[in-house]
């Protein structure tokens, strides 16, 4: 894993931004939306593909392209990026009623993803560790499922967490409506990292992922 890369501050449009939300008014905020994932139900299906996995890659995807997504601190608190972040998914132990916390190295190729991921998930499936790879890499996001139930709504409480700067992500129970089938998705996020409009953009491009499905098939 190669350091983060520190953001040089002068030429940094968002610096007062940062400044702000990390020390004058530390704050998080989080939206949930339904995304329409009608076509990529279908792909998966017809790829025999698995959901939960093209559903982190798609998110891990459009994460990897915007550094406010892969942002964290040096040892010293100053505003870094990590070149490139991995998904840290949940896993459901049935049996226990329990989940591990596993991960998987992101790669553009949805396939190979694909592959090293369900390997991850059979590995551990019945794990009764709640980390059972150890920890995850300092350069991960999270992203969690809560399939038997849809929300409009999902906010994450999280103590003394003003230095956790990575995205969360929830994924909720499909919906179907008026011919569509809807994946309520949370996303999570601390203030001094994005601002709305970098969110929305990243929930935007989400849905063109989800709406033009031919990578699953890839």
């Amino acid at each position: 894993m190669n350091d983060p890369i520190p953001i040089d501050v002068e030429t940094w449009p968002r610096r007062q931004h940062f400044e702000h939300y990390r020390t004058a008014v530390p704050c998080t905020y989080s939206i949930t939306v339904e995304l329409d994932v009608t076509t990529f139900v279908a792909a998966v299906r017809s790829a025999m593909r698995r959901t939960y996995i093209a559903q982190i890659w798609a998110i891990a995807s459009v994460v990897n392209r915007y550094e406010e997504f892969r942002m964290t601190l040096t040892d010293s608190g100053a505003p870094a990026t990590w070149s490139l972040v991995h998904p840290s998914f949940t896993v459901f132990n049935r049996e226990r009623e329990t989940f591990a916390s596993v991960w998987a190295p992101y790669n553009p190729d949805f396939a190979a993803f694909h592959e090293a991921a369900a390997h991850v998930i059979a590995e551990h499936a019945e794990s009764t560790r709640l980390f059972p790879q150890g920890p995850s890499p300092r350069n991960s996001f999270d992203v969690s499922s809560l399939p038997w139930t849809a929300f409009t709504g999902f906010t994450l409480n999280i103590g003394g967490s003003w230095d956790h700067l990575a995205p969360i992500f929830t994924l909720g129970q499909y919906v179907e409506r008026d011919g569509q089938v809807l994946l309520p998705l949370a996303v999570q996020m601390h203030h001094a990292a994005a601002d709305g409009f970098h969110t929305a953009r990243l929930i935007n491009e989400l849905r063109d992922l989800f709406s033009d499905a031919s990578w699953v098939s890839s």
